[in-house]
């Protein structure tokens, strides 16, 4: 029976046996929401509404009757962003900043039946991190359970079929609560999801490709090797997992021998382990949108100007202006099915661990492969200033 009430319901655990599977027990509808633990979410959160345009919508903490973390839900577009940050040192949250600094840790996935998806990955080989458990408030019932992947990033298992409120029981509106800072600052652009990358140890690549593979049935749709993502000093390599509707894609990283570290050794030494590297937001005018965020003081990657003298003999025409292209050092890649416009920010943390790609697609389905050398030379040049290369 639902409960009339706003405040945080504790989840009931599901132990009644499994219902008949009807249709595809791993059909995925898209990325629900990602979470990033931070150590101080509401500057974390300040920072995303007021550089990045999100607009905060949902709060819990401890004026909430929370006791455990204080968490911001951001939303723009369809994209939703959850940033938490422990209360108390004993919290296992602080334990993973502690480690990793601020980090993605919840990749979250949007299903029509919990239950089954849960079930189907157990039986696959997954390792559970949460038992699929019902929250319950006025506004209806999300069910939720979570597995393991590579480090200690999880994918929780959401269905909210049931669920009119804004985002789960146990949180409150943002505009409920005393603001510490605005709602958000004007939207930027961002529209949806586009994937988002993970950084594994060496010689794991292949076990995280198969575990995508076997246990949450996606498919390889394109790898990259060492050759293909090379400089003088550094290389890695790359696969690309999607799911069948290709709403949600995952490439995956390792990195590969090269004269001096890579960027995704620089990684693994200072997120201390696998973890996600970075995420892509889509745009549908990345002009309009990285303007906006230079504005706001975000930092990008920055390729040398050379990269533009013959842009258009090598990617073709496009209806961008090539000059303001340039001038904002975005990269620009084709493949047969068009382009795409793609650029990087700096780390948006002391440790050079997490970034964001803003993206926009124009046809293409790539990852912007013509694009990596040049890429991976100014990654390489931030090294050097940092003394890590």
């Amino acid at each position: 029976m639902k409960k009339e009430s706003s405040q945080l319901v504790p989840g009931k655990v599901i132990t009644h046996p499994a219902a008949p599977i009807k249709g595809d027990p791993l059909g995925i509808d898209g990325v629900d929401y990602i979470e990033i633990y931070s150590a101080n979410a509401l500057q974390s959160a300040y920072y995303y509404t007021q550089a990045f345009g999100f607009e905060a919508i949902a709060y819990r903490g401890p004026e909430t009757g929370f006791r455990e973390a204080a968490s911001y839900v951001l939303r723009q577009g369809k994209l939703t962003f959850v940033i938490s940050s422990p209360l108390t040192l004993r919290s296992p949250i602080a334990q993973q900043i502690l480690v990793h600094g601020d980090t993605v840790h919840d990749i979250a996935l949007k299903v029509s039946n919990a239950e089954a998806f849960y079930n189907e990955t157990i039986k696959r080989g997954a390792v559970s991190a949460e038992p699929l458990t019902e929250w319950i408030d006025f506004a209806g019932t999300i069910r939720r359970a979570a597995i393991h992947t590579y480090g200690d990033v999880l994918h929780s298992i959401v269905e909210r079929n049931n669920y009119t409120g804004q985002f789960w029981p146990g949180f409150v509106p943002y505009t409920d609560l005393f603001q510490p800072f605005p709602v958000r600052g004007s939207e930027v652009g961002l529209r949806a999801f586009d994937h988002a990358v993970g950084n594994v140890e060496l010689g794991k690549m292949i076990h995280w490709v198969n575990f995508y593979r076997d246990v949450l049935g996606f498919t390889e749709i394109q790898g990259f090797s060492d050759d293909d993502i090379s400089t003088e000093y550094s290389a890695l390599m790359s696969k690309v997992m999607s799911d069948g509707t290709g709403k949600v894609k995952f490439p995956i990283n390792e990195p590969a021998t090269g004269k001096r570290k890579s960027q995704i050794e620089e990684y693994l030494d200072f997120h201390e382990g696998p973890g996600v590297q970075h995420v892509a937001m889509l745009t549908g005018d990345i002009i309009s949108t990285v303007s906006a965020l230079k504005e706001r003081g975000v930092r990008f990657l920055r390729v040398p100007d050379t990269y533009y003298e013959e842009l258009e003999k090598r990617v073709g025409t496009i209806k961008e202006d090539i000059k303001k292209i340039a001038e904002l050092g975005i990269l620009v890649d084709r493949d047969d099915d068009g382009y795409l416009l793609q650029i990087f920010t700096q780390p948006v943390h002391q440790r050079p661990t997490l970034f964001f790609e803003i993206i926009q697609r124009c046809g293409s389905r790539g990852f912007g492969i013509g694009n990596f050398k040049a890429l991976f030379e100014s990654i390489e040049l931030e090294q050097a200033r940092r003394g890590n290369l």
